[in-house]
């Protein structure tokens, strides 16, 4: 199971917005075939080790890192594959939260005869999928906003200025944050002020250790940018990339969505919290019916403060480099908090060494 994680880990890129899943098929205590989650609508982990093992499969064990889908979707259901292929045994991971399989799989393929075990490592097979956990089990993506400070806690000068803060390395795994996302979220604000491409680079990609056949799956997020009033200049840098664009308003001037329908975004009305500005818990709605499992926020210190404080953000990833920026620099989040009983406690999961920066994950207590 534990070669079967790593294998899943590989799909981690390109799986979206399927769970990354890993499959061994072994016979006589061999390991016959390797197989992990393909893009969405080819192969899964498990027919990609059956096609591997052709006849070899029947009467071998399979060790599958997530129960295997017992539903018609853009694929044939992995559990009638492998009653077909005569395996005499499944082990797994952790039960699918999908309705449409969750429990069904695991008793289809015991019906059929054969021996079902598990699970097996389940912390470590849900942890790998949380964001697919999170959408199946509660419509809301999972939320992780990304921040680049200082020591002293600020995100840039008075000004705006803000590059770079931090060092390629943990650039590089910006990055890599993004293209495991399935939708990156930030303010008009913040794209008026820094003119962002909001993309994953090839170049930074390698840095972040991801492999040339890795590479060749990697999809863009989709970016979404929060434009009550459709300020976005049409000829602003995130409307020049090959990805996809939403912008979410509030406007009803039709010119301005013309506009930028016309330059390639795609513009979507969003009910209006009471200060004319889209609703973001309507916006993670929204992400959570497009199949959207992560959701990575780049952005100021007004939409991170909005999010923590209606408690919608799951996970910070802080990228903290060793330098003061002072006292009149911007802060990370716009949090204007009176007393110490107001606070809000952060659980530090992990802190790490990246090139000359620390990196820190945590989640709001």
């Amino acid at each position: 199971m534990a070669q079967a994680l790593k294998l899943a880990r590989l799909a981690c890129l390109n799986s979206h917005p399927n769970p990354a899943v890993g499959c061994l098929l072994v016979r006589h205590n061999k390991v016959i075939a390797k197989g992990y989650t393909q893009p969405a609508g080819q192969a899964h982990a498990e027919i990609m080790a059956l096609r591997k093992a052709g006849k070899q499969a029947r009467g071998s064990t399979a060790y599958v890192t997530l129960e295997p889908c017992n539903h018609h979707g853009r694929t044939p259901p992995c559990s009638e594959a492998l009653i077909n292929a005569g395996i005499n045994r499944l082990v797994y991971g952790c039960v699918d939260p999908n309705p449409l399989t969750s429990g069904q799989g695991l008793m289809r393929l015991s019906e059929a005869g054969i021996k079902v075990s598990g699970p097996l490592l389940e912390p470590q097979c849900r942890q790998l999928n949380s964001a697919f956990m999170q959408r199946m089990q509660t419509g809301k993506p999972l939320v992780i906003s990304k921040l680049a400070i200082s020591l002293d806690g600020r995100t840039a000068m008075a000004s705006g200025e803000s590059q770079w803060i931090t060092g390629a390395e943990a650039r590089a795994q910006v990055h890599l944050l993004r293209a495991q996302s399935c939708a990156l979220v930030t303010g008009i604000g913040s794209v008026l002020q820094d003119n962002p491409a909001m993309i994953a680079t090839t170049s930074a990609l390698l840095q972040a250790g991801v492999t040339e056949t890795q590479l060749r799956h990697v999809r863009q997020p989709l970016r979404v940018v929060l434009d009550s009033q459709l300020r976005l200049p049409t000829r602003a840098k995130i409307l020049q990339q090959p990805a996809s664009l939403l912008v979410l308003t509030c406007s009803t001037d039709k010119q301005r969505r013309q506009a930028l329908e016309k330059a390639g975004a795609e513009v979507v009305p969003l009910v209006a919290n009471r200060y004319g500005q889209p609703d973001l818990k309507m916006m993670l709605k929204l992400l959570g019916k497009r199949q959207c499992n992560q959701v990575m926020i780049e952005a100021g210190a007004r939409l991170n403060g909005k999010l923590l404080k209606q408690q919608l953000l799951d996970q910070l990833v802080i990228f903290m480099a060793p330098a003061l920026l002072g006292s009149i620099a911007r802060p990370m989040f716009d949090l204007p908090l009176d007393t110490m009983s107001e606070q809000l406690n952060l659980h530090i999961d992990s802190i790490s060494a990246v090139g000359k920066d620390w990196r820190i994950d945590a989640r709001p207590v």
